[in-house]
């Protein structure tokens, strides 16, 4: 393992508080699709596939979670809340608190595009590092770094104090103002059918106020909608 490679591994283990048995699963997790692409002889693969175990394990976790512990809530409000929890969102938000985008190997061009804070890039490393964690380690392993992750934003949803809903937030501070039109439009969507992209943007009254991207319509359409409100001044 190159030097600089390893010393990306010791970091991410530092920062999430596990030790990889096999270093190779960190690295994999941490090598996005733009930097295997541009160095074929690199000993890793991207994180793609872990990124699909890990969403997998992440739903499956926090499915037994609320099932456990909301008794009270039906089959709808614990969808909704694992749907909250889970989101790309709440995701990169934890990537950001632990630095992940610093770590992340990308190519130069995803590099120059900003792609160490794009929140799907974020998300779906996290995803990947809890797929990498559990193949290591096993569920156990993996139900405790979760919970150590989302622990907290866990607690504030089944106590409804979670709030990302962007969209309505939007709406209703646009409309303190009087009617106003709220129209959201697909700017693009990038990537292969199984792995879309999409960017959206919002517009009130026929002008842009804000643009996101997700993985599905919905998430971008969210994204588009915080970018808004952040550019008003109003952060959730």
């Amino acid at each position: 393992m190159p030097e600089e490679v390893f010393e990306i591994v010791k970091t991410l283990e530092r920062r999430i508080g596990y030790t990889y048995r096999n270093k190779q699963y960190a690295i994999n997790a941490l090598v996005h699709s733009s930097f295997s692409n541009e160095h074929h002889n690199f000993a890793a693969k991207n994180n793609e596939r872990l990124e699909f175990l890990g969403d997998a394990i992440l739903d499956f976790v926090m499915s037994l979670m609320l099932y456990n512990n909301a008794k009270n809530f039906s089959e709808g409000e614990m969808s909704k809340l694992r749907a909250l929890i889970v989101c790309e969102a709440s995701l990169a938000a934890c990537a950001r608190k632990i630095g992940l985008g610093d770590l992340i190997m990308l190519g130069k061009g995803e590099e120059a595009n900003g792609g160490r804070t794009r929140p799907s890039i974020l998300s779906d490393a996290m995803e990947a590092i809890i797929g990498s964690i559990y193949l290591d380690g096993g569920i156990d392993e993996a139900d405790g770094f979760i919970m150590h992750l989302l622990g907290d934003i866990y607690q504030k949803a089944v106590e409804g104090m979670l709030f990302m809903d962007y969209k309505t937030a939007l709406q209703e501070e646009l409309q303190k103002s009087g009617d106003v039109q709220i129209q959201y439009k697909l700017i693009e969507s990038t990537g292969p059918d199984h792995a879309k992209i999409f960017k959206m943007s919002v517009y009130t009254n026929g002008k842009a106020i804000g643009t996101g991207v997700g993985k599905s319509k919905k998430d971008a359409e969210q994204m588009a909608a915080k970018a808004a409100l952040e550019d008003m001044g109003i952060t959730l």
